[in-house]
């Protein structure tokens, strides 16, 4: 299958440079790159002119079309037109050998599928479980002989009985799933969810959508958006042998007060998408977690080093669930 890679960056020459360094090594090469670069400043292209690498192609887009969604529509808008497959990495991923090999290998030998997702290896913190040893249902996820330990907020919801029905990558009807993924098992697992720092989709979806405007500059959940809505044309899966690392360059970030309120208000945004006329159990559901989760930010302001990151992240946070009341994100 003939596919295009496309790596959206802002301000990160560097990452992009490992992350292309990575795919040059790869058993199965792309047959097009396209980085679409929405910096301020020339380094990007600067450092890709150092270096030689086949199959790039370089965009550097103004101010008319920066920002992660429309980065990524307006390299949609440049692939081959013989290309089959558009995969998306992050710009801040290093793959490893296989990564190519196997999401093509998922799209040749599923029909019905029509999104394919890798897991992030650095950040995988499941481990086999100790047949002799007790877990706690309400500090531990079991899963296929694995174990997760869970963080605060979900050892929380899990006592107040506001944990997720279902399994990792599904979204219940009151939003709010599980993201602690899957165990490296070798299989192939059915999600409603990919995660944007890697993910890849059939090229003819792209004829029938494309990543919402909704989502400006930094985009938070714009990949989740995607992911719901490609549900209607197939399968989203997560292949757990399509590995790479995630190092979350906080280079172009936003500051975590807008962070916060992002949070809120596209995380109401897509759960809307999911569930656009929720019962009242889905709709207290959704604020209580919502809540929930922005008083543990609070509390861990008291906790930290870094006091005032947690504090304006949760005052973003408080902030983005009153101006629901006031002002809702509008859909479509």
């Amino acid at each position: 299958m003939h596919f295009s890679v496309i790596i959206c960056t802002y301000m990160r020459p560097e990452s992009v440079l490992q992350l292309l360094q990575s795919i040059q090594k790869q058993s199965l090469y792309p047959n097009e790159i396209l980085i679409v670069d929405g910096s301020i400043n020339n380094n990007t292209d600067l450092i890709l002119k150092e270096n030689n690498f086949k199959q790039l192609k370089y965009f550097k887009v103004s101010d008319d079309n920066r920002g992660l969604t429309k980065q990524r529509n307006f390299g949609i808008s440049k692939i081959a037109s013989d290309s089959e497959v558009v995969c998306f990495l992050d710009d801040d991923t290093i793959l490893e050998l296989d990564y190519f090999a196997e999401i093509i290998k998922t799209f040749e030998d599923n029909d019905d599928v029509g999104g394919v997702g890798g897991v992030a290896i650095n950040e995988n913190k499941w481990k086999l479980q100790d047949k002799n040893q007790y877990y706690n249902s309400k500090k531990f996820y079991l899963f296929e002989g694995y174990f997760y330990k869970e963080g605060l907020r979900n050892v929380a919801r899990n006592y107040l009985g506001l944990a997720s029905n279902l399994g990792p990558g599904k979204m219940p009807l009151y939003s709010h799933g599980r993201t602690c993924g899957f165990p490296l098992t070798g299989k192939i697992y059915e999600v409603d969810l990919l995660i944007g720092m890697s993910m890849a989709f059939r090229k003819n979806i792209f004829e029938k959508i494309k990543f919402s405007k909704f989502f400006e500059g930094y985009g938070l959940y714009e990949d989740a958006d995607f992911s719901l809505r490609a549900l209607q044309f197939g399968k989203n899966v997560i292949n757990t042998n399509a590995k790479l690392s995630h190092f979350h360059d906080p280079a172009g970030r936003p500051n975590l007060y807008k962070y916060g309120k992002m949070v809120v208000r596209n995380g109401w945004y897509v759960w809307r998408i999911k569930n656009p006329k929720p019962n009242f159990k889905d709709r207290f559901n959704w604020n209580a977690i919502t809540v929930l989760l922005t008083i543990i930010r609070f509390t861990n302001a008291l906790t930290e080093k870094n006091k005032k990151a947690p504090m304006s992240e949760a005052i973003g946070r408080a902030i983005g669930w009153w101006s629901l009341f006031l002002n809702k994100p509008r859909q479509g």
